[in-house]
Order: structure tokens, then C-alpha cells, then sequence
């Protein structure tokens, strides 16, 4: 790997290639069953990556990901979930959560979105998920610059919506690409060093591109019904984890 590229400090070769079949893993998830692979990818990228590089790093891997997604399946993107409403809240709440400067309690946060996702699983979508889609948008970036992950989060206001699988699939990797693409801006202008990550960034996202690919491989061979039963099964998984790790620190 040396050969190839300079690892950046604090990443091992073994932490590497752990790494890059993770995102290979997460992005297979995602296209099959809907959700669940960024938090997956992140959780595993927790244990390996310096505390200081993991969301902006895991923001700019999640931005590939989830934009090569969105340009494979864009003919199924519902546009006018995205446009304006979604976009113009992430662009609120993206500026707010880089504006503060004390942290959110992480226990807090997992806690809050765990719990509102199973919520969400067990009872009819709130309204308001899918009325005001820039509330949706302004909460999640927010919490995306300090949580990393709010996929979960954004499923909701997708779920919310009805869309065929195929659908669902499409619009929620654009409104994540939307997501993921302001927080890296914000980081970017926060100071962050992209660079020494550079390498590793690209790598990441060519084996979610990858996973990707089969993934929709694995979609194209699932009912709606099936596809529904096992979206709301990941969801409720990990939003138990997300809770015990809150209330466990």
C-alpha cells in the first residue's frame, strides 16, 4: 500500500483494507435494503480512524457514495422532495451546526434519533416529515455535523413519502448527497486538512461504488413488501444500538 500511497497518520495498512470492505459492505446495504449502511460504515470507522478526522472524513466518503447512488438510479429521484423545501433547511441547519462552537453531548443525540426513528417504525410517519421537508432537512444537517450519520433520520421523512423501493432507494441518496455535500463545504471552511486523506477518500469511495452496484443487483430482486418489512427491521436495529451506546457512553 506504501507503493501506492502514503497511509495518512493514524491509519494502519490492516485499518485500511478493514476499512475498504466496510464501504463496500455499507454501500451493498444501502441500495439493498434502503438504509443502514453510513451508520454501519461510520460505527466500524470509529474504532479505526483519529477522532479528529472521522465525520469530515466519513462525510466526504458518504458524499461519493451516496452521489454515485444518485446519478445510477436518477430517472427514480423524486425532485420535488429535495427541491426547494429539503435543500434550502440543509443549508440552514448545515450553517447553524457549523456556527456552534460547543459540541452536542454525542449520548444525547443518539438517544433523541434512536428513539425517533423506532417511533417512526411502530406509528404512522408525523406529518409534518413530509409537509415540511425544511425541517426535516434544517434538523438533520444540523445534527449531521456533530452525529455524522443521520441517515436514519432522513429515512423517515423518505418513508413518509410511499415511494416504490426503487424510488425510495434514488431520492434518499440525493437528499444525503445534498446533506453530505454542505457539511464537507462547512468543514472545508472550518479548516479541515482533506489532503493527507485524499488517497484514502477516493479509494473509500470506489469500493462503495462498487457495493453500490451490487447492491442494486440485490434490489432488482426484492418485493416491495419485502423490501418494506426488512427497511423497517435495519431501522429498528440500529436505532437499539444507537440508544445503547447513548445510555452505555
Amino acid at each position: 500500500m506504501d507503493l501506492l500511497f502514503v497511509l495518512p497518520e493514524g491509519l494502519s495498512q490492516l485499518s485500511f483494507w478493514v476499512l475498504m470492505v466496510s464501504s463496500f459492505i455499507a454501500s451493498l446495504i444501502t441500495v439493498a435494503m434502503g438504509i443502514g449502511g453510513g451508520g454501519l460504515l461510520l460505527a466500524i470507522m470509529a474504532s479505526l480512524v483519529p477522532p479528529a478526522a472521522l465525520i469530515p472524513v466519513h462525510g466526504v466518503v458518504q458524499l461519493g457514495s451516496n452521489g454515485g447512488r444518485a446519478i445510477m438510479l436518477w430517472r427514480n429521484i423524486s425532485w420535488a422532495a429535495v427541491i426547494p423545501g429539503f435543500l434550502i433547511g440543509s443549508l440552514v441547519g448545515a450553517g447553524m451546526g457549523g456556527a456552534v462552537v460547543v459540541e452536542l453531548p454525542p449520548n444525547v443525540v443518539q438517544i433523541g434519533v434512536g428513539a425517533f426513528v423506532i417511533y417512526s417504525v411502530f406509528a404512522k410517519p408525523p406529518r409534518w416529515l413530509s409537509r415540511w421537508p425544511w425541517l426535516t432537512g434544517g434538523v438533520s444537517s444540523f445534527l449531521t455535523m456533530f452525529f455524522g450519520a443521520t441517515g436514519l433520520f432522513v429515512a423517515n421523512y423518505t418513508k413518509s413519502l410511499a415511494l416504490p423501493r426503487h424510488d425510495h432507494v434514488a431520492t434518499h441518496a440525493a437528499l444525503m448527497t445534498v446533506q453530505h455535500g454542505l457539511k464537507v463545504v462547512i468543514f472545508g471552511l472550518l479548516g479541515f486538512a482533506f489532503g493527507p486523506w485524499a488517497m484514502v477518500i477516493v479509494a473509500l469511495i470506489a469500493a462503495g461504488l462498487a457495493g453500490t452496484l451490487m447492491g442494486r443487483f440485490v434490489l432488482n430482486r426484492i418485493s416491495d413488501h419485502g423490501f418494506k418489512r426488512a427497511l423497517d427491521a435495519i431501522l429498528v436495529l440500529i436505532s437499539l444500538r444507537l440508544i445503547w451506546q447513548g445510555l452505555t457512553g
